[in-house]
């Protein structure tokens, strides 16, 4: 199965990485995508399952915060990196610390 970044569903090992490589609190993504702390949580533990409209919120805010999904291909798995480069990303950050918004 192949797809694009699109059709990739947003699993629950897939979320707490995304949430892990952006550095991003539970809160804070949580807030973004109109959830409850408590819903990511459970959700990355795979204890709950979220309707589709909250998936979708959930992923564009991980997205927002720099998390690239990466769809199946024939060479290898489904994953998810950062969209930066380590060294933008620590800009990035220093701008976020200034006050300014996360990036688009």
């Amino acid at each position: 199965m192949t797809g694009t970044a699109d059709d990739l569903p947003l699993t629950a090992d897939l979320a707490r990485a995304a949430r892990a490589f952006t550095k991003v609190s539970t809160r804070t993504i949580a807030e973004s995508a109109g959830l409850t702390k408590k819903q990511v949580r459970s959700f990355e533990q795979g204890t709950i399952a979220l309707p589709a409209a909250d998936l979708a919120r959930l992923k564009e805010s991980l997205e927002r915060y720099g998390a690239l999904f990466i769809p199946e291909d024939e060479t290898a798995g489904y994953g998810v990196r950062r969209r930066y480069s380590r060294e933008k990303l620590l800009q990035l950050n220093a701008w976020e610390d200034e006050g300014g918004p996360p990036p688009q």
